[in-house]
């Protein structure tokens, strides 16, 4: 099925950067007229995957992090958010609630399953040392 509309953001992977991404993404869906729930559930999915690729996928360096959001006919909403980043060793293990890499105790490993939780879908795809790329998919129902 061709997307209905598309739009493409690409921004630095600093944290400051995460509230423009929630805010790009919910104005972009907001064509649709979601209810305020379902506009609050994608902005918190978009943040949980955008803070992955700065905190673990670019760790202590800066690089790009790339969204694509596509609307569809049917009220679905596709989000890629991507990065080039280090990559995830063991995806299977990295989606299991309550799994951080993190050292300092200051991660609770739930990004995706919040992210999982929040969508109708998501799907993780990582390579080693050439990023990560989460899908998302959510469908925006009726208000009527």
């Amino acid at each position: 099925m061709k997307a209905i509309n598309e739009m493409k953001l690409t921004f630095e992977s600093r944290s400051a950067n995460e509230g423009f991404a929630r805010v790009a993404v919910s104005a972009f869906v907001a064509q649709l007229d979601p209810t305020v729930e379902e506009i609050s559930d994608i902005k918190t999915a978009v943040s949980e995957a955008v803070t992955n690729s700065i905190v673990h996928g670019y760790k202590d360096q800066i690089g790009r992090v790339y969204i694509s959001a596509r609307i569809y006919a049917d009220s679905v909403v596709r989000l890629t958010i991507r990065d080039t980043g280090c990559g995830i060793e063991d995806v299977q293990k990295a989606v299991e609630p309550l799994y951080t890499t993190c050292e300092t105790g200051e991660r609770a490993g739930m990004g995706f399953a919040v992210m999982e939780a929040f969508t109708d879908k998501m799907r993780v795809r990582s390579t080693p040392g050439k990023g990560t790329t989460v899908y998302l998919e959510k469908r925006i129902r009726s208000k009527g």
